[in-house]
């Protein structure tokens, strides 16, 4: 093996769970730094010509759980075409992998101005994972008056970490809202359509019974660029505004691709 590139640390797969057929998730120990809820680090491994392959993924736990912060938790999706996703999804429980030592992200709750008190997370597929971390945050129950987790897939069984999301509702009580969209197929207590469309429709505000006020609203927005793209123009034209660091908005988004 060749040498291992600086900031990758030695991890190994504690556990792992099958969702669907490409959709899995990978428990690892890692000597990692603490990370921030939200935030994301990178896991490596070499390809057949020993050259390392490294992506990006987020850690869908809490760092204040348990089992402690350099336990890890991915939610991945294999892609066909991918050079590290098919790999990941080939690890079983005691195989190594290799794990970036610093997290990195600006995805979290500190870069929430302090006047939101209505939080939406909107996520597509695995970017849920970064939102499951964050709604584990002992502070959302004094900062925010109202919580909506919006999970959109193309078929129900994409639906993952249901018994986590219940354990979060019960926790956050009658403030919390859980919002599922299925694109593909007609599903009982799921909306139908994309994102944007549906918020641009008022649907999914209707499903919540909350429209946005800029005063008091902020959404994270985590998904595929396209997404992400087209729900920030439907924000934007229903009146809301990018989030800066340095001119507080009310919506920032995070690529997840």
């Amino acid at each position: 093996m060749k040498t291992v590139p600086n900031g990758l640390v030695k991890g190994r797969v504690l556990a792992r769970k099958q969702w669907t057929e490409k959709l899995f998730s990978l428990e690892i120990n890692a000597p990692v730094e603490k990370y921030l809820p939200g935030q994301f680090t990178k896991l490596g491994l070499t390809n057949e010509q020993g050259e390392w392959v490294r992506r990006a993924y987020s850690m869908v736990n809490h760092p204040g759980h348990a089992y402690g912060h350099d336990h890890l938790e991915f939610l991945i999706i294999a892609d066909d075409n991918g050079q590290l996703s098919p790999k990941l999804h080939k690890l079983n429980e005691g195989d190594e992998v290799y794990v970036g030592q610093k997290p990195s992200g600006f995805m979290t709750l500190d870069e929430i101005p302090d006047y939101a008190k209505d939080l939406w997370l909107l996520s597509t597929g695995t970017a849920i994972g970064p939102f499951i971390s964050m709604l584990a945050d002992p502070s959302l129950k004094w900062r925010f008056t109202n919580i909506t987790l919006v999970h959109a897939v193309r078929t129900s069984d994409e639906l993952v970490y249901q018994d986590a999301i219940n354990s979060l509702s019960r926790n956050l009580g009658d403030r919390f809202q859980y919002v599922t969209v299925v694109s593909r197929e007609t599903h009982a207590t799921s909306l139908q359509g994309r994102i944007p469309l549906l918020l641009a429709s008022g649907a999914i505000q209707g499903k919540v019974g909350r429209t946005f006020i800029p005063s008091e609203s902020f959404l994270y927005i985590c998904g595929n660029p396209s997404m992400v793209k087209d729900t920030s123009q439907t924000l934007t034209d229903l009146g809301l505004v990018k989030h800066l660091r340095r001119k507080p908005g009310n919506f920032a988004s995070e690529n997840y691709w």
